[in-house]
């Protein structure tokens, strides 16, 4: 059984789709949450958090901010990396400054992140979680945030590596297609896409943030104690082949 009765875990992102899914599922099992996100408005609106406002681009309000929940509480069990963002689709929507951020929300800032927790998590031990993408795996769109997921997997092997000596794990959750606010914009432009991707998975169906969230609780726990430097797919499938391309030779 989960339970992180009197711990304390940290999540990034906190106010977004996945983000609210963890915030309520580590609550579940007991654990007190220290919330991070940019939109204070959002963070306000969870309850029974300790909200920490700042924005993984900014390292000195990162800096600040982490020292501040590490002065102000126990030390963390768990750091749940999950922000990010991405808006552009191809090559085409991808110039200098798209790029740059979706790498700097992507990758630099969750390594920032998690550099700055490290002194504390060597002297107590703990677990990182980071939450990645199928985009990592294969190219789905989004060329900027599919290269920085891929380097955020290439970082956690790292941690893994490095500092399990002081009882550190790390992995990654590996989610497909989730139906949040990132979604909105793909929406408005065709209604029907959410109904176009679901053909593409063999559960036929996208994963739900509550999915997401059962797979990050599982890595952070003890009952996960002996993996670290590993992903973990919630995907509905889409990874593990090609079902359209099946479908065509059957259809042959």
């Amino acid at each position: 059984m989960l339970d992180f009765s009197g711990q304390t875990i940290v999540i990034t992102g906190a106010a977004g789709g996945i983000g609210r899914a963890l915030v309520a599922r580590f609550q579940e099992l007991g654990a007190d949450i220290v919330a991070c996100d940019r939109d204070a408005e959002g963070l306000a609106s969870l309850p029974d958090v300790r909200p920490s406002v700042f924005d993984l681009t900014d390292r000195a309000a990162m800096g600040e901010a982490i020292s501040a929940i590490l002065r102000d509480g126990p030390p963390p069990a768990a750091i749940i990396s999950n922000a990010g963002i991405t808006r552009a689709e191809t090559m085409a929507d991808v110039d200098d400054a798209a790029f740059d951020t979706e790498l700097a929300q992507n990758l630099t800032g969750a390594a920032t992140l998690s550099r700055l927790f490290l002194p504390s998590l060597r002297k107590t031990g703990g677990a990182f979680v980071f939450v990645s993408s199928v985009n990592a795996l294969a190219h789905y769109g989004n060329p900027a945030y599919s290269a920085a997921k891929a380097g955020l997997n290439a970082w956690m092997r790292a941690i893994a590596v490095e500092e399990g000596i002081h009882g550190i794990r790390a992995n990654a959750v590996i989610p497909g297609s989730v139906h949040t606010n990132a979604w909105t914009h793909r929406i408005e432009n065709n209604p029907r896409v959410l109904e176009s991707v679901r053909e593409l998975y063999p559960l036929g169906r996208m994963v739900t943030p509550q999915e997401v969230a059962n797979a990050v609780a599982f890595l952070a726990s003890p009952l996960a104690g002996g993996i670290t430097g590993t992903t973990l797919n919630v995907d509905g499938g889409i990874s593990a082949g090609n079902l359209p391309f099946l479908k065509k030779i059957l259809e042959a």
